[in-house]
């Protein structure tokens, strides 16, 4: 390996201490190119893109450990596999390790800037070329491995928390559907069963309110709060934290936003997507609602409880009567007049309040599962930076 330049990481193990040498790339491994996989038959070897995971086939390109790299599209996300495996075109691998840990390799892609690489105006591309002559700072064998080792450890607690997270969500899924189609029933303080649920229509116990009108683009950026797309689209729970903000004039007329209110998309690339809601469970004073949404005001609480309406509007119960209201080709679009049709299922106040608590408690899990998890990716990224030069 030939030493371009001496540099030091921040932060490392104590027994070492030497100066880490620069080298290309190239110096150390091999770039693989991948290939289609359409001439093979269906078999047990794992077939990877630049999306991850795409089918299994009975011949392998390389076998061993390696580290992919997007060649085209997703170029930032790299990954450690070892095993025998094909790769289609969009994904490069690496091979002919020399005076390098595979693992190591992993960690160290993890901390390039690929889009500095990028050879495309369109989607992001890399070239084997590109890769192999790379500069990067590399310890020696036995530092490589104590690093690879200690943040292989962070990753299997990043791991461990992103599986808490799945399990956790998957147990909500499950326990919803149960509790929408009434094989889950609470009962009141002296344990009796609640009143049977009742159906309305929507139209008859609440009204529509509608977003923003007459707007460009000139108008955003600045002024008052309004609630945009992707808040609704995100989650249950409108975020009081990423409001948007528009400029809006003494004289204009326009509908403003309620502790109460519920939100749905109405327009999508997807019929899936369509008609998602999310509902206001904070006391606002002037906040706006987006052009591309519109707002559902529940007539009274004591039918209808916010805090209940956001299980009940997400649902799958619900979301199986809303996707077929979708309109379009390309572009799918809902009606208001055809949701305000819908029935809905409601259960008593007393049911509603006791579903609603059940249901938080376990998005606070969640929520507290996730925040420790992003909590381990930023204490990863902050190691990435200071073990590596």
């Amino acid at each position: 390996m030939k030493k371009l330049k001496n540099q030091k990481p921040s932060i490392r193990f104590k027994e070492f201490s030497y100066n880490w040498p620069q080298v290309r790339m190239g110096d150390i491994l091999k770039i693989g190119s991948g290939k289609d996989y359409k001439h093979l038959n269906p078999g047990d070897i794992p077939v990877f893109g630049s999306g991850g995971y795409m089918t299994s086939v009975d011949e392998a390109i390389y076998s061993g450990e390696t580290v992919f790299i997007g060649r085209k599209g997703s170029i930032d996300k790299p990954f450690y596999y070892n095993g025998a495996f094909w790769t289609v075109d969009t994904l490069f691998y690496t091979r002919d390790f020399k005076k390098c840990v595979p693992k190591f390799v992993y960690c160290l892609f993890q901390n390039i800037n690929w889009y500095k690489y990028n050879e495309a105006s369109g989607v992001p591309s890399l070239s084997k070329k590109t890769i192999e002559s790379i500069i990067i700072d590399i310890p020696s064998l036995p530092e490589q491995q104590k690093i690879a080792s200690f943040l292989s450890k962070v990753d299997e607690k990043i791991t461990l928390l992103t599986k808490k997270k799945e399990l956790l969500e998957e147990y909500k899924k499950g326990v919803t559907q149960k509790i929408f189609k009434q094989e889950i029933r609470f009962k009141d303080e002296q344990g009796n069963d609640y009143p049977a649920w009742i159906e309305f229509n929507m139209g008859d116990i609440g009204k529509t309110i509608n977003g923003l009108s007459g707007k460009t683009k000139n108008d955003f950026g600045e002024g008052k709060p309004y609630i945009q797309y992707m808040q609704i689209f995100s989650g249950s729970k409108i975020d009081i934290n990423n409001f948007g903000y528009v400029d809006i004039k003494p004289n204009e007329n326009q509908s403003k936003v309620r502790y109460g209110d519920v939100f749905f998309t109405t327009s999508s690339e997807t019929p899936n997507e369509i008609g998602t809601a999310s509902v206001l469970l904070d006391k606002v004073n002037e906040v706006y609602l987006n052009s591309f949404c519109f707002g559902y005001r529940p007539n009274s609480f004591s039918v209808l409880v916010p805090e209940f309406a956001q299980f009940l509007f997400r649902c799958d119960i619900f979301r199986r009567k809303i996707i077929p209201l979708a309109q379009g080709s390309t572009r799918f679009n809902l009606s208001k007049v055809e949701l305000m049709k819908t029935t809905v299922l409601i259960p008593s106040i007393h049911e509603q309040n006791k579903i609603a608590d059940f249901l938080s408690t376990i998005d606070k899990k969640i929520s507290a599962v996730d925040q420790q998890l992003s909590l381990a990716k930023e204490w990863k990224k902050g190691l990435l930076q200071k073990m590596f030069v």
